[in-house]
């Protein structure tokens, strides 16, 4: 998890910040905002409810933009946006998202995001530490083609859970119907909404795009379920890493391709070599050669064979006592699903498969583990 470290900038505040102080969320520093880590009930509970009911988080600090193309015709804003991402934006159709990454010259990642059709525009939801830069890197490069409208006015809330279906369809009709990246305006107990059947948890569940001003009252609406929990980013960070998603500025940087990431699923065929639109990305030539000849270097998780959690930065031996480090932990912790320690790093990609016993270094110690499959709780996407 990622806290802020600049201790000179103002902390910005979310629209549920007053919220989160009433229910005696314990508040830190966080991607420049002031942000909840648990609630009295602990870090352990709230990942446990959320994996069993339903978890509500608030990720207001992330940042929403409408990508509207001048032309009027969505596919030019999708053919405009594929100059910035390998993905195939073009085949999103109306009320669906995918995922994807803005890359750089040298094939690493800047950031990665979601992106939605909404119909006669695309809708984008990036991470709150480049929400900044990736506006203006749009702006720079897709300007000639589009107007970008950040969305400052609107607050973003995620409900999680095996239980969300339930608890939204209380106060939204279409939640039923949603399937897994199905993404369009709706209303949610009468309020104008953009909601999406994603998350980043590994479970089922919403993301809520809500007027700022009525963010509160949704909230505490969603809070009147008992099956509903509000959850800090302690839990949201052990989750994230049971369900072996990456968290920028960790376990995917600009100096990783999506290939290194393991991430080619994202990366469809239509852009790859020999696809009907390959290429035209930055670092297109880095990230198409990875995808043909392969990368030397790989993100794997990784499962301890004791109980002592092995953390970012833990670096990573393919001997117990000798020889140089091999790679480094990236994200790392206890998962709580699992009663067990969990973690994800970078190793040669000859030592990435299954099975293959590692070394972590963990106070001078170097404890073994082994490369595993991730996600490391099964994920529940209604498909």
């Amino acid at each position: 998890m990622m806290l802020s470290t600049d201790n000179h900038a103002p902390l910005r505040r979310t629209p549920l910040y007053g919220l989160h102080v009433s229910l005696g969320g314990k508040m830190v520093p966080f991607a420049g905002y002031d942000m909840p880590v648990q609630y009295p009930a602990g870090v352990l509970k709230e990942h446990l409810h959320t994996r069993a009911s339903a978890g509500l988080f608030d990720v207001s600090h992330m940042g929403q933009i409408a990508l509207r193309p001048k032309s009027g015709r969505v596919e030019d804003a999708a053919r405009a946006l594929e100059r910035l991402v390998p993905q195939d934006i073009l085949a999103i159709a109306p009320g669906r998202q995918r995922y994807a990454q803005f890359t750089n010259a040298d094939g690493g990642i800047l950031d990665d995001l979601m992106v939605a059709n909404f119909g006669d525009h695309l809708f984008l939801v990036v991470n709150a530490a480049r929400k900044d830069a990736d506006e203006a890197h749009l702006r720079a490069h897709l300007s000639g083609d589009c107007v970008i409208d950040s969305l400052a006015d609107r607050a973003l809330i995620a409900l999680q859970g095996p239980k969300a279906e339930s608890a939204l369809a209380k106060l939204c009709a279409a939640a039923p119907s949603m399937t897994f990246m199905d993404a369009g305006p709706h209303e949610v107990a009468g309020l104008p909404c953009f909601v999406s059947r994603s998350g980043y948890t590994g479970e089922d569940g919403f993301e809520i795009s809500v007027p700022a001003g009525d963010a509160e009252r949704l909230a505490k609406t969603l809070l009147e379920n008992p099956d509903v929990m509000p959850i800090g980013l302690g839990a949201r960070d052990s989750l994230r890493l049971e369900a072996g998603l990456c968290l920028y500025g960790h376990d995917i940087d600009t100096t990783t391709t999506p290939v290194e990431a393991a991430l080619e699923w994202s990366v469809q065929k239509s852009r790859r070599t020999g696809g009907m639109r390959p290429g035209g990305f930055p670092g297109a030539e880095k990230i198409l050669a990875h995808f043909d000849h392969g990368a030397s270097r790989r993100r794997v998780g990784l499962r301890a064979e004791g109980r002592a959690p092995v953390r970012e930065g833990a670096l990573l031996f393919a001997d117990a006592t000798v020889g140089e480090p091999i790679g480094k932990v990236t994200s790392g912790g206890f998962g709580p699903s699992l009663n067990a320690p969990v973690a994800m790093g970078y190793v040669p990609t000859s030592q990435s498969a299954l099975g293959t016993k590692l070394f972590a270094e963990v106070r001078s110690q170097r404890l073994p583990l082994q490369v595993a499959a991730m996600p490391f709780v099964k994920n529940t996407y209604k498909r």
